[in-house]
């Protein structure tokens, strides 16, 4: 009876054959592409969607549709912080995350 022959494994992702230098780690992927715009995820949209609805309403509905809409910014800076493509949309979350923090001190002081 013949031995079954599997498949090599084959990563998804092929090792880098050299170290990538800072300037590629600044603007292009795992994969070698440069990255600066993305499609938009879920808490980018939900936080443009909930911003510009809370211009429409007056009082409590506005507020409430504002800290929903600061919420989803500031995850949405954490996981570029975390979890970015490459140096460049990292540094992109940390300066919208700083601004969003200053933004909220200029709001109660």
């Amino acid at each position: 009876m013949p031995q079954k022959q599997y498949p090599q494994y084959q990563p998804a992702v092929p090792p880098p054959t050299h170290r990538r230098s800072l300037w590629d780690r600044i603007w292009k992927d795992k994969h070698g592409r440069v990255v600066i715009w993305q499609t938009p995820n879920a808490w980018i949209i939900g936080w443009a969607a909930l911003t510009t609805l809370s211009l429409f309403f007056i009082g409590r509905t506005a507020d409430i549709m504002s800290g929903v809409a600061s919420v989803s910014l500031v995850v949405w800076c954490l996981l570029e912080i975390l979890r970015g493509a490459n140096y460049f949309r990292r540094f992109l979350g940390l300066v919208v995350m700083l601004y969003a923090a200053a933004a909220l001190v200029r709001t109660f002081v």
